[in-house]
Formats: structure tokens, C-alpha cells, sequence
């Protein structure tokens, strides 16, 4: 697939993985629109300040995917579509467990209904690891049980099932990617490794919850780089792919490796509060990316050493818009 010109939307365009796909697409001469979350301030989040409404070939519309009229029109005259829109932090998902409901699965039933509407010939929609739970076997394969460990990871099994049903019954153009923990420069600190990066730059004391659940831990730029793989292979179609380095490391394992980079002098400390219920934490995530391979020849390009030294000299630069010292659930 040639990209220059071709007209691609990206839902969820201001967060941490969409505005790097944003960047990928624009670099490649794409016609990007970049759907962002409507807010008072215009804020679009991620691609805030990188962008303007003069840069070439960007649009930036505000909207909400729960809005299926909304949804419709973003989507039309669209010939791939990128959904990454979700809300994706576990803890508040504790909290808000219907807000995820409704933005997660009805926001992309909107998603794919109006790509059936508008005849799209592309759809990548956004899984995640998270949807397997704690797992039965190593490497995770994409034929693993699914299960709901918390209510983030049940709202996007039922969005993962709604984009297969519209293969299956509509015949929809539609690739899940399913990516392992992505990490990289923009990430906020709901996530571990900005969490344990901006606590080692201004504090000798890390707060963690649980040190021992094992995670693949995949840099940003071989995400994107999945995104972009699977939308051009039309062997994708109607499958589910995960996307992940196949090395895993236990949180605490994951500390130290920064701790040693950035704060020598830092201590790891356990917070109750930031510890999930026994029964929702996640304990290994370990991919089997043979599939991705297997499709399209997609392999991950950065170590988890070189991904974490190009995410440390961002946050360092970039330290100030970290509320280093709040617990981001």
C-alpha cells in the first residue's frame, strides 16, 4: 500500500500510540484526519503544541466515538481508518467501569458501523494483551483464552468480538491488533515505566504496587510500525495479531534496570494503594508474535534497553509536564 495522499482517519489520535501513528502517517505523505476527544480548552492532547492548523495534510477534529453521528461523519470519504479511541487505565476502570463500557464497545460498534456504512476499504481496530489475563501458557499465542480480569480488559474483549462480528457477518475489512505493553516518549504516568522514570528523576524513593507480575514490554515506533504493517497486508483481514518482543520482565526487574540509569541512589517502595485486587492483576504477559511475522514479517526493532534510554532523554527533557509526585490512576 502506498500512503502518499491516501485519505486515513485515527481515532484516538491525541493520545500516547495514536499521536506517534499520527507522526508514522504524516512522515509517509498520508491525508491524516486526527479525531481527538472534544474538551473546552481545543487541548489535543498528544499532538498539542506539535501541530498546528496550518501544518500540511492534517486535519484535527474534536468529537467523541460514543456519538455515532459524529462517528459517521469523520468516517466518510475515509479509505483506512486507524481506531485506537479507548479509555485504557485498569485502575479507573475500577472506578468508572460504565464509562469504558460506553466508550470502549459502543465506541466501536459506532466505528464499524459507519466503516460498513461508508464502504471503507481498511479498518485497524486496538486490542489489547490485557484481554488473555493472567496466563495459562507461555508464549501467548492469539488462540489463548480471553478473560475479563478487570473491567477495562472485559469492555475490550467486547469490543474485539464486535469488530470480528462485523467480519464475519458483513464481511468488514477489519484487522485487530493486539499490542503488549507499549511504552515511549508522550506515555503518561497511569502507565509503569513513565511511573518509575519520573519518580527516579526528582525522588529517591520509586512507590510501586506489586513487583513481581511480568510484562513484554514493546517500544512505540515497532507498534506503530504493526499498525501500519497489518493495514497494508490484506493477509490480516478478519484476524486477531499480537504485536510484542517476546522477552518478559518482572516490574521489579523493569525498576531496576532505570534505577540504574537514571537514580542509582533510588529505592523501591511498596504502596498499598497502587497494589490491583489479586484476583484482577494481571501476573505474566508474554507474547508469541509468530503470527505477525508469519503475515506480514513484522518484528520488533528496538531492545527494551534502547527503547527505555530514547524514552528517559524525553522525559527528561520534558519532565515539567509530569505531576511527578500524584498517583495516576
Amino acid at each position: 500500500m502506498k500512503w502518499q495522499d491516501r485519505r486515513v482517519l485515527v481515532t484516538g489520535a491525541g493520545g500516547f500510540i495514536g499521536s506517534h501513528l499520527v507522526d508514522e502517517l504524516l512522515h509517509r505523505g498520508a491525508d491524516v484526519t486526527a479525531f481527538v476527544h472534544y474538551n473546552a480548552r481545543n487541548d489535543w492532547g498528544m499532538l498539542e503544541g506539535r501541530y498546528t492548523d496550518a501544518t500540511p495534510y492534517l486535519k484535527v477534529i474534536a468529537g467523541d466515538v460514543t456519538d455515532a453521528l459524529f462517528v459517521k461523519k469523520a468516517v466518510a470519504d475515509k479509505e483506512v481508518v486507524f481506531h485506537l479511541a479507548a479509555l485504557i487505565g485498569i485502575p479507573y476502570s475500577y472506578v468508572a467501569p460504565e464509562s469504558y463500557i460506553n466508550t470502549n464497545i459502543k465506541g466501536t460498534l459506532n466505528v464499524m458501523q459507519a466503516s460498513l456504512d461508508e464502504e471503507t476499504t481498511r479498518i485497524v481496530t486496538t486490542s489489547t494483551s490485557e484481554v488473555y489475563g493472567s496466563a495459562q501458557y507461555t508464549p501467548i499465542d492469539e488462540k489463548h483464552p480471553l478473560q475479563g480480569q478487570s473491567p477495562y480488559s472485559a469492555s475490550k474483549i467486547g469490543a474485539d468480538k464486535i469488530a470480528e462480528s462485523f467480519y464475519c457477518s458483513f464481511g468488514l475489512p477489519v484487522t485487530t491488533i493486539r499490542p503488549f505493553n507499549t511504552f515511549g516518549p508522550r506515555q503518561s504516568t497511569r502507565a509503569v515505566i513513565p511511573t518509575i522514570i519520573t519518580q527516579a528523576l526528582t525522588s529517591n524513593k520509586i512507590k510501586l504496587g506489586s513487583l513481581t507480575p511480568v510484562r513484554d514490554l514493546t517500544y512505540v515506533a515497532d507498534t506503530v510500525g504493526g499498525f501500519i504493517r497489518f493495514a497494508e497486508s490484506n493477509r490480516t483481514i478478519g484476524k486477531t495479531v499480537n504485536t510484542g518482543t517476546g522477552r518478559g520482565v518482572t516490574i521489579g526487574e523493569l525498576a531496576d534496570i532505570v534505577i540504574k540509569s537514571v537514580n542509582p541512589k533510588a529505592k523501591i517502595i511498596c504502596e498499598k494503594k497502587r497494589v490491583r485486587p489479586e484476583k484482577s492483576e494481571v501476573m505474566q504477559l508474554l507474547c508469541d508474535n509468530c503470527l505477525a511475522k508469519e503475515l506480514t514479517g513484522w518484528e520488533p526493532a528496538y531492545t527494551l534497553e534502547e527503547g527505555l534510554g530514547l524514552t528517559i532523554e524525553w522525559m527528561k527533557e520534558h519532565l515539567a509536564s509530569y505531576k511527578t509526585g500524584v498517583y495516576t490512576v
